[in-house]
């Protein structure tokens, strides 16, 4: 089912939507092969190269010859997936971490979540069927705290800010305000407020204060799977800390608009889509790949009211809503009837 008839109605209104994944990838010839072949059937893979100094191009290129490789303009995550977004042409856009932190076979839950009215899907690894198997007691102290503070501050019920697992309407992307490709009057090597590693929560937090309905996936967080990931602890709760207390003296000082699409993100045209006797795609619980022997884990059980989803942002019920009673999404801060 398409969004809420309150925003204008996308091109896939009609059919099906197309999907695109973007994986962002630094040096991750080992894990980045993994990642790939456990992908469900999507239209598009694009993988965003940060400049890495191994085969992570050459690797992507020989296990899914179809991949769009882009190289990112400037540093940082953030970069990263602004340089995804803007050569990403599918109807939804999902975003996956390329060192096998993340289980790829659970990208159809995340559009489901999408087609049942959700505009933003973003992953939780602290909410009932997800875990973060990779998280020091610490840290999950730290997600907590911080969590609490922005729900506080932002009158959300985030249980994650700094999950890398989401996914978009590709049409609602320009409402995140993330710096494009290319930021004019920007010095040659610096970097603009989104492209660092406070890209995660400041998207985290924009999806819900620009009006976005955001709804929560409870996701399964893994170790890397070649590697070892650095446990910077307070150096990384600062940053979020910083991120949130920026991103709140913005919302008071200029507030959050709509802006128009930019010329990165252009329209995709309408493509053919499958018929509707096409195969579904298959169950997030199917195993594949060397990827999914240590990394596919079952969802949570669907009961009536899907514990794994949760409407993050709003102050009431949209009474318009027309779909399923679990599935009944809230309008956010800046709901205008259309």
């Amino acid at each position: 089912m398409p969004p809420s008839s309150r925003r204008p109605v996308p091109t896939h209104a009609a059919s099906s939507p197309t999907v695109t994944v973007v994986i962002p990838a630094l040096n991750e010839e080992d894990n980045l092969p993994l990642v790939l072949e456990n992908l469900p059937p999507v239209d598009e893979v694009v993988v965003v190269d940060g400049r890495s100094d191994d085969d992570t191009v050459a690797v992507a290129r020989e296990v899914r010859p179809d991949v769009v490789v882009v190289r990112q303009t400037r540093s940082g995550k953030g970069n990263a997936l602004a340089c995804g977004f803007a050569a990403a042409t599918g109807d939804i856009v999902v975003t996956v971490n390329a060192d096998g932190s993340a289980d790829p076979q659970e990208i159809p839950r995340f559009v489901d979540a999408l087609l049942s009215g959700a505009e933003a899907a973003h992953g939780s690894r602290f909410r009932y069927g997800g875990d973060h198997r990779d998280a020091l007691p610490a840290e999950r102290l730290g997600h907590a705290v911080l969590s609490r503070l922005v729900n506080l501050l932002f009158r959300t019920r985030f249980t994650d800010l700094s999950c890398g697992y989401n996914a978009y309407w590709r049409e609602l992307l320009p409402v995140l305000g993330l710096p494009g490709p290319e930021v004019p009057g920007l010095r040659r090597g610096r970097l603009a407020w989104g492209d660092g590693p406070e890209s995660e929560t400041l998207i985290t937090i924009r999806m819900a204060t620009r009006g976005l309905r955001v709804v929560e996936v409870a996701t399964i967080g893994y170790p890397r799977i070649h590697g070892d990931r650095p446990r910077r602890l307070l150096p990384a709760a600062l940053r979020v800390l910083r991120t949130v207390v920026t991103e709140y003296a913005r919302r008071w000082r200029r507030p959050p608009s709509r802006p128009a699409l930019p010329p990165a993100f252009p329209p995709a045209a309408p493509s053919a889509s499958p018929s509707p006797s096409s195969s579904p795609p298959p169950s997030p619980s199917a195993e594949s790949g060397r990827h999914a022997a240590r990394h596919s884990v079952a969802p949570p059980p669907r009961t009536r009211r899907r514990p794994d989803l949760r409407v993050i942002r709003g102050e009431g019920r949209d009474e318009r809503w027309d779909g399923p009673s679990q599935y009944r999404a809230v309008p956010g801060e800046n709901y205008r009837p259309y």
